[in-house]
């Protein structure tokens, strides 16, 4: 598919890349400039963050040392840091004045859910490949599990984040209340000011707590072992044709904590 987008075309690579459901970003995937033992490092880390998710750089550390890896302790932080590796544990409250403006207290808290776009969840995950990783951006109605709006980028620019929100707003309407964590994609002025404008309520993880964005994180692990660490692409224009094949089936299958339903046919029910 991507032999059929070109530059000489009288429709613009944007126009293009609608027509036939192609991410932009991955037209433009180029594989990130990481050594082959690093990226292997990557991968082992994102899938040991899910058995021990309170893992830091230490902790990391030791569990390369038992597969027969060394790497220094700034070498696992960079790459941890590269990752969008986060482990969960109360940290020091560092926010800087400038960014304080943006930190939006948890509003979930005791909150019941009892309809669609109430309440979505939004977070960005590392995505490894063949020869490379992208970032996948996802958005949860929390409901019915439904991913209302997805995405690959080569970076964790704002940007390329809050591009998934705008669309999945596009196509599914404002939800009351929108959570993420306490990110940098997600504390920054064009997104606050766009969910503000929008009259979106925005809610945010508390620093170091494991449940505040949990339907999210849930779904991490499933798409992650149920699909990308089972089918590593080549490309970003195949891993973004497999990641849309498999929430095909994701959404119309049964899933227990929605009490047997399909995400797909109770979001369309009730929205």
């Amino acid at each position: 598919m991507r032999l059929l987008i070109t530059n000489t075309c009288e429709l613009s690579i944007r126009k293009q890349c609608k027509l036939m459901q192609i991410s932009r970003s991955s037209v433009y995937y180029q594989p990130k400039g990481e050594p082959k033992e690093n990226l292997r490092i990557m991968q082992m880390m994102d899938k040991h963050i899910f058995e021990e998710p309170t893992a830091g750089v230490l902790t990391m550390q030791s569990m390369l040392f038992e597969n027969g890896i060394s790497a220094g302790y700034e070498r696992i932080r960079r790459l941890m840091r590269l990752a969008n590796i986060r482990p969960i544990y109360p940290r020091r409250h560092l926010t800087i004045l400038k960014e304080k403006q943006y930190i939006h207290p948890y509003l979930l808290q005791n909150l019941n859910i009892t309809g669609v776009n109430q309440v979505w969840e939004i977070d960005i995950t590392y995505i490894p490949m063949k020869k490379g990783f992208m970032y996948l951006t996802a958005i949860i109605d929390v409901y019915s599990r439904y991913i209302v709006g997805w995405g690959l980028s080569n970076t964790l620019d704002a940007n390329a984040s809050l591009e998934v929100v705008k669309e999945a707003i596009v196509r599914h309407g404002k939800p009351q209340i929108i959570n993420s964590d306490q990110g940098s994609q997600f504390t920054c002025k064009i997104y606050i000011e766009y969910l503000q404008a929008e009259k979106v309520k925005i809610s945010m993880d508390g620093k170091g707590r494991a449940l505040d964005n949990i339907y999210i994180e849930r779904f991490w692990r499933t798409i992650k072992y149920q699909y990308v660490y089972l089918n590593p692409c080549e490309s970003g224009l195949e891993l973004y044709a497999g990641i849309r094949n498999w929430l095909d089936r994701y959404h119309f299958r049964a899933h227990q904590g929605i009490d047997r339903k399909k995400p797909a046919e109770l979001f369309e029910m009730c929205a």
